[in-house]
């Protein structure tokens, strides 16, 4: 069964193409099979990646945490209690 994260984070103020740049590089995520960066609002956005399966995104969990530290100076505090991102995974239920 195929698995999806998708992480809500906003920009500081002059950052977007700096945190896109980051981003759009090669990561080399093992079962990863498709990403992408959805703009939601005018200083927001929300990273969405397809997985293979559960074990991939928990096995990419720390190298993504690596990912995250490149740009976490770049991201606006969203709140106390999330910090800079407010992740989200789970199954992917049904596909069009």
């Amino acid at each position: 069964m195929k698995f999806s994260n998708i992480v809500r984070f906003q920009p500081k103020e002059g950052e977007m193409d700096n945190v896109m740049d980051i981003l759009s590089q090669d990561q080399n995520l093992d079962g990863l099979i498709q990403s992408f960066v959805v703009k939601t609002g005018d200083n927001s956005c929300c990273s969405v990646g397809i997985w293979e399966s559960e074990a991939h995104i928990v096995n990419a969990r720390p190298q993504m945490i690596k990912i995250l530290d490149k740009i976490r100076d770049k991201l606006a505090i969203i709140s106390e209690e999330l910090g800079v991102t407010d992740p989200m995974s789970g199954p992917i239920i049904q596909e069009l």
